[in-house]
């Protein structure tokens, strides 16, 4: 692998001499084609660092999903069980925080148990056969991110309409609860999906700088 990278820091210099026409090139070009070179993921041991960061990232969040989940589902029992004024007004808003929390909980536990395997999987394919690994993981993430330009668009239309609905409804109406509740979870649940779709076209950029 190094050297494949000297012989492609060689034929870049070279090229850009003939491009040229002299041997005696201005340094800024020289820098260039270097900083180009030193930007790409060009051993497989980098690659396998970002495969194990990117999925060990996606773990942590996801158990972070989970416990948001659980708290969600604890918070509507508790409304439905307690007779405090708060309990009694705000009971509806158990409605979207039980069904999203639902969400988190069966999304979020299943990227769980499986980022491990992801990374194992993902490394032994890199290191087997990177070229094979860089063209369908390029294609795999490229559906991941298409994924979740729909995700925060429905998130962004959900907390629109539970921002418009408590403006149109009266605050002791089970709808307004719902509505707040119905914020709560999808202004989480963006939040979320922003950071996750943030690491992944990083490592989207760092499966295309890898020299395979």
């Amino acid at each position: 692998m190094a050297r494949k990278f000297s012989a492609a820091r060689g034929k870049c210099c070279t090229f850009v001499r003939c491009l040229c026409g002299t041997s005696s090139l201005p340094a800024v070009i020289l820098l260039s084609a270097d900083s180009f070179l030193e930007n790409t993921v060009n051993t497989i041991q980098q690659m396998q660092q970002e495969i194990a960061s990117y999925f060990l990232a996606e773990k942590y969040e996801s158990l972070i999903f989970v416990i948001i989940g659980v708290a969600a589902i604890a918070f509507s029992i508790w409304l439905w069980a307690s007779a405090s004024s708060f309990a009694t007004t705000f009971k509806a808003m158990s409605y979207p925080l039980v069904i999203i929390g639902l969400i988190q909980i069966v999304v979020g536990g299943t990227v769980y148990w499986r980022s491990d395997t992801q990374i194992a999987t993902y490394s032994a394919q890199v290191q087997s056969s990177a070229s094979a690994y860089k063209a369908d993981e390029i294609k795999r993430m490229e559906v991941v991110n298409k994924n979740f330009t729909l995700y925060k668009w429905i998130e962004v239309a959900l907390l629109l309409l539970a921002i418009v609905t408590t403006f149109l409804v009266s605050r002791n109406s089970a709808w307004y609860a719902a509505a707040i509740g119905l914020i709560i979870q999808a202004a989480a649940m963006l939040v979320a999906d922003l950071f996750a779709e943030h690491r992944a076209y990083h490592y989207l950029d760092s499966i295309n700088r890898f020299i395979s």
